[in-house]
């Protein structure tokens, strides 16, 4: 045999050798989790989630976050889950910001598993989903009453020995009591007829309702109602009728870099509750409102495919419900929205949406509201929502930075924590809710996604979609010859040009097309804060971290200011004004 042979033998069984030995030493940990036998006959479906963390200051259930201190979660669905039965948790769930366990570097890790319960809707259109019901938390998976949970543990973790590691849901997160009512906020909720109607159960809506003072001795006075939109309330935030507590430590702000915060929360709602009855304040009625779903903390305030008709119900069911118990005026000249960031987008969307039936939206830092600029990607151009186009080598979108321009978080990061959080647009976060508002329904009863979520390859028939329904800056640009006069001097827009999410993109746009619209003119307001980040309000008096806690304030007068020019003859100005 020629020596030449002799080496290919030997050069084929290393290649054999190699692997077989990589077969071998496949990393496959695995976490087995079990469901307490005292649990009855009932079965579960939901999202079981196991967490790790190296940080000791919390429960792993509180440290996912889309930044750089984030801890890992790795996510599987369960059906059908039955007390006493063991699940196993390895390489096939789904993992942030490490994919699989097999990847977990070797060390010491407090473990926990969670189970995120689902339930079973069997809707009015036609399809039969499971999704996780809000319990009075506001849609936020590791709080939410009913949840399961074990008690964390320390282990040493080595993915390639790690098998049999076992954690039990021996815990229940408790129920939330709600709000008292006191002499000034009320606490209603109504059971929506249209939304109960769409989901196959009975669907509530919510409100936190702030009275003018003077209301119980003016009986004959109605009042405008002030509307703000925004991300579940458990109260109404901002109104506090007694100085800040002082014998409660100070809490630092890392994010506004501010001692104390917390006193400077409450020295603000007590500020404001001074101004709220103090005289030559407006007389009206504020509320803010609770409308937290299956998908989210809150519905974004119209109709949708997959929400069902949140905006009909908020603007035909619980308005009038509120008008008619409180002495509103009830009628659209007297009521307007505000809000930022979730709720800058509702209170423009709700305007564009039902012209009538608001006089004047004032949107700080809204969610994107041209999908050319969506965050950091036009839906219609672009073929990837995670990777900046180019020929030869592949950049990540930003997805969050500071006001200086530090990024500490991708587009894709953001996705993929929500990915490992729940499958079929079922995390409640950020880019899952915006799919289940704006998309159609799947075959499956789901959303239809606006992008793979694990590549960011987008699909142009759903951004399609969201540009005729949801782009409202499209809609008013295709609809100004019959919308703009209804909006004559209705829209306020401001953001900060440094927002964290980069929504002063959106704005740039739309201020394009407004200002450049004569016929009519739209004769509002767009601003923008220098180096402010998320949820500036237009107020240039004051840094971010006040001007954030004063929206009530200032947009509530704002209103007043100008409700004259777009009052009809005879509507009451005057009785509310005591």
């Amino acid at each position: 045999m020629k020596a030449s042979h002799y080496i290919s033998i030997l050069f084929l069984a290393m290649i054999g050798i190699t692997l077989g030995c990589d077969t071998v030493k496949e990393n496959n940990p695995a976490f087995s989790i079990t469901l307490p036998e005292n649990l009855g006959d009932t079965t579960f479906d939901g999202r079981l989630l196991l967490l790790l963390s190296t940080n000791d200051e919390n429960e792993p259930r509180f440290q996912i976050s889309d930044g750089l201190k984030t801890q890992l979660v790795f996510g599987v669905d369960v059906e059908g889950w039955s007390p006493g039965q063991t699940i196993t948790v390895d390489n096939a769930a789904y993992g942030y910001p490490i994919q699989q366990l097999k990847d977990v570097p070797k060390g010491e890790y407090n473990v926990q598993a969670l189970l995120h319960k689902y339930e079973t809707f069997v809707r009015g259109d036609g399809h039969t989903v499971k999704m996780p019901m809000d319990r009075g938390e506001g849609q936020q998976w590791n709080r939410a009453p009913g949840n399961l949970y074990s008690i964390p543990t320390k282990i040493n973790f080595d993915p390639a020995s790690s098998k049999g590691l076992m954690a039990e849901l021996t815990e229940e997160i408790p129920p939330i009591e709600g709000p008292e009512d006191t002499k000034y906020i009320k606490h209603i909720k109504i059971k929506s007829k249209l939304l109960s109607d769409f989901w196959g159960r009975d669907m509530h809506l919510g409100a936190h309702v702030l009275l003018p003072e003077g209301w119980e001795d003016h009986p004959e006075v109605k009042y405008p109602l002030a509307i703000m939109h925004g991300h579940f309330p458990s109260d109404f935030n901002g109104f506090r009728t007694t100085p800040p507590d002082t014998t409660k430590p100070c809490v630092y702000s890392a994010r506004f870099d501010v001692d104390c915060y917390n006193r400077v929360v409450q020295q603000e709602a007590y500020d404001f509750y001074k101004m709220w009855t103090g005289p030559n304040f407006p007389r009206m009625i504020a509320i803010v409102i609770q409308h937290a779903n299956p998908f989210y903390d809150d519905s974004y305030a119209v109709n949708s495919e997959n929400l069902g008709p949140y905006g009909d119900a908020i603007t035909y069911e619980l308005i009038p419900h509120i008008e008619e118990q409180f002495r509103g005026i009830g009628e659209g000249w007297a009521r307007f929205t505000y809000g930022g960031s979730t709720g800058g987008w509702e209170a423009l969307a709700v305007q564009v949406m039902y012209p009538d039936e608001y006089n004047g939206c004032y949107a700080a830092c809204p969610d994107p509201i041209d999908f050319r600029a969506y965050c950091l990607v036009n839906l219609y151009e672009d073929e990837n929502a995670y990777y900046l186009d180019s020929e030869f080598k592949q950049r990540l979108r930003p997805g969050h930075r500071d006001y200086l321009g530090f990024v500490d978080a991708s587009a894709m990061d953001m996705n993929l924590k929500e990915l490992a959080l729940g499958s079929k647009s079922r995390s409640g976060q950020q880019f899952d809710i915006w799919e289940a508002v704006y998309s159609p329904v799947g075959d499956d009863g789901y959303p239809k996604r606006i992008w793979d979520k694990k590549t960011g390859v987008i699909d142009k028939e759903v951004a399609n979609y969201w540009k005729e329904n949801y782009d409202l800056a499209y809609i008013m640009k295709r609809d100004w010859a019959t919308l703009g006069p209804k909006l004559k001097g209705k829209v306020k827009i401001y953001c900060g040009d440094m927002d964290n999410y980069y929504l002063n993109n959106a704005v740039y746009l739309m201020e394009d097309f407004l200002e450049s619209t004569t016929e009519p003119y739209y004769d509002g307001e767009v601003d923008y804060g220098d180096r402010a980040e998320h949820c500036w309000n237009g107020d240039h008096s004051q840094p971010n971290h006040i001007s954030r806690l004063r929206y009530h304030r200032m947009f509530i007068q704002k209103w007043a200011q100008e409700v004259a020019s777009r009052a009809p003859v005879g509507a009451d100005l005057r009785t509310w004004r005591y």
